[in-house]
């Protein structure tokens, strides 16, 4: 990514084999090019792990209407860092997955929706598409295929909920951002009511590699169920923090030899394997293959492979408290157990925070997400529950202490990054 001088810009790209696979892909029957991408084992980077090459070939090509492809660039999951980065360093890696991709569902028109906030990445993507243009990869018959494609760069007006497939159609069609009731899916009836595919931003980028190198080479990385390669995300108290690539299977363990260790004169007490979305693992689960069914079986999920280290200066119920606050703030209020339910877990919580609380109150939270997990319209609910119930399965003596000593017994200041540090004005 980050490799070579000015890496974002098409010279660099270029340099490097980039729009190569390009020709390739166009020698190719679009099948052929959704037959690879299945044949690679690719599965969405998004979080939810879906086969991509399977939900491309969901797309119905007898539908009269026009074909639609849509990036996810929405990048909102407390801890995840990944696809923001990519699209700083390398955008054209992005734009050459996007025309790939679009040629293989037979895609017209496709639609990249970057979260709002980071306008400094919204201008990057946008000048590498005119670059793009400019070069002919991008516009009509484009290498002299045949084929036409244009690309449209879509601020979005910055919701977590809008990185909810549905919801982000809303958002792309002028709407407010809520997620929709499924079905029809979107491989049917999505973006304008037509044929629409939605992919990560990670998930499309990794196309090019999977046409210039071919399936098995995707495939001979990761694990028999999750093959290839992905960005984890390290951050929190690590000694290196930042994207770290690596084949699916990797063990936190082997990633913090990479990253240095978690910071000096600590230990690891809690993380998350996907973001705050994600039930949370402790120190017993360093070994765990950081793949889709090795996290699963540990009781968590893969999710955006967002690893958030946390070591025991931390007070894990003021850590659950703040992501909380987070999606109670984020829920768009179409359904009631999302709406109302994130409020009183965070009343639950705080109560709990400052001592206030009482033991009956451990299994009220429980009650409380028992009667949100399953029964709000999307998975933002869902996951406003899993670091509340991992953290009392795993920290329920430290919400107990919260109790007995009246208030929180950690020192809020030496979780900071720069605790014990001299701070000089």
């Amino acid at each position: 990514m980050w490799d070579v001088d000015r890496s974002w810009t098409l010279a660099a790209y270029e340099a490097k084999g980039g729009y190569q696979a390009l020709d390739k892909a166009f020698g190719m029957s679009q099948d052929d090019v959704i037959t690879a991408v299945k044949d690679s084992g690719l599965r969405g980077r998004g979080g939810a792990g879906f086969p991509t090459g399977m939900k491309w070939s969901f797309i119905p090509q007898d539908n009269p209407k026009p074909k639609y492809l849509v990036v996810n660039a929405d990048e909102s999951e407390p801890g995840t860092c990944k696809d923001i980065p990519l699209m700083m360093a390398n955008p054209h890696v992005l734009v050459e997955g996007v025309i790939v991709s679009s040629y293989a569902i037979r895609a017209n028109k496709a639609f990249i929706y970057i979260r709002g906030e980071v306008l400094h990445v919204i201008r990057r993507v946008q000048a590498a598409v005119q670059e793009a243009y400019a070069a002919g990869h991008l516009g009509k018959n484009i290498h002299g295929s045949g084929f036409d494609l244009d690309v449209v760069v879509h601020a979005g007006a910055g919701a977590y909920i809008c990185g909810e497939e549905t919801a982000l159609l809303e958002g792309l069609e002028g709407r407010r951002g809520q997620p929709r009731l499924r079905p029809p899916f979107p491989a049917v009836a999505g973006l304008y009511a037509s044929p629409t595919v939605i992919n990560n931003v990670e998930s499309i980028a990794s196309v090019p590699s999977i046409v210039a190198n071919g399936a098995a080479w995707f495939a001979s990385m990761g694990t028999e169920k999750s093959k290839g390669y992905g960005i984890f995300s390290l951050s929190g108290h690590v000694q290196k923090p930042g994207q770290y690539e690596a084949p699916l299977g990797i063990t936190l363990r082997q990633l913090l030899e990479l990253a240095g260790g978690v910071r000096a004169g600590h230990d690891l007490k809690f993380w998350t394997p996907g973001g705050s979305s994600t039930p949370l693992l402790t120190a017993e689960h360093l070994d765990v293959p950081l793949d889709f069914e090795g996290v699963g079986a540990a009781g968590s999920m893969l999710g955006t492979r967002a690893l958030q280290i946390f070591d025991d200066s931390v007070c894990v119920v003021r850590a659950v408290l703040r992501w909380t606050e987070f999606y109670k703030h984020e829920s768009c209020g179409k359904c009631t157990p999302c709406r109302e339910g994130t409020w009183w877990l965070v009343q639950t919580l705080a109560r709990l925070e400052k001592g206030q609380g009482n033991e009956a109150d451990l299994d009220l939270l429980l009650d409380q997400c028992d009667n949100i997990l399953g029964r709000s319209f999307c998975a933002l609910g869902d996951g406003a529950t899993s670091p509340i119930s991992s953290s009392i399965q795993y920290f329920r003596d430290e919400y107990l202490a919260h109790l007995t000593q009246g208030g929180c017994p950690f020192d809020p200041e030496r979780s900071t990054a720069w605790a014990g540090q001299e701070v000089t004005a």
